[in-house]
């Protein structure tokens, strides 16, 4: 969870310095490339992420990389501050949480559908994933978990509150009523 958290914040300062700059898609590209490349080339990604090889060594690696793709400054300053700051490993994360805040800020809306069977779909809208499940009541009952455990939680404590002014109205009342008989 911790490590989503650091992958949000890296990915929230790249968008609020690509707002700024107005580069925030061209920052999107970049990153997405560089991401991929590294997800797709696990010896690559072993080569920069993994802490048996020296730190120098790694640096060297990804200052290779940086320099044959044609990035902005921006952007490699970046890759090199994550790495530094032992980052490296969250590169995906941050990916994905830059894509979701650019999508927010551009006002485009993620839509995710899940069915009992296979979809098929001609054109699917560019932001819509869709996922089929054999087990999804299952699923359902598991997103709505939380939910439902917050709604519960208010109920009971809308319940005491109830029951703490009922238990008061009475008592002041009693009081009010018992006052007057003297």
């Amino acid at each position: 969870m911790k490590n989503l958290a650091v992958a949000r914040r890296y990915a929230k300062a790249l968008l609020l310095i690509g707002k700024d700059d107005g580069q925030a898609e061209l920052y999107r590209e970049e990153l997405d490339n560089i991401a991929g490349l590294v997800t797709g080339e696990k010896e690559l990604e072993q080569a920069i992420t993994n802490p048996l090889y020296d730190a120098a060594g790694r640096r060297k690696v990804l200052h290779t990389i940086i320099d044959k793709l044609t990035l902005s400054d921006m952007m490699k300053s970046f890759l090199l501050l994550v790495f530094d700051k032992g980052r490296i490993g969250f590169l995906c994360n941050i990916d994905e949480f830059y894509k979701k805040l650019a999508d927010e800020l551009k006002g485009i809306a993620r839509a995710s559908l899940v069915s009992a069977t296979e979809l098929s779909l001609k054109s699917p809208p560019q932001n819509f994933m869709t996922n089929s499940d054999c087990n999804i009541i299952k699923l359902f009952l598991q997103r709505c978990s939380d939910t439902f455990r917050i709604l519960c939680d208010f109920l009971t404590h809308l319940g005491k509150i109830r029951l703490s002014l009922l238990i008061y109205f009475f008592d002041y009342h009693f009081f009010f009523i018992s006052s007057c008989l003297h």
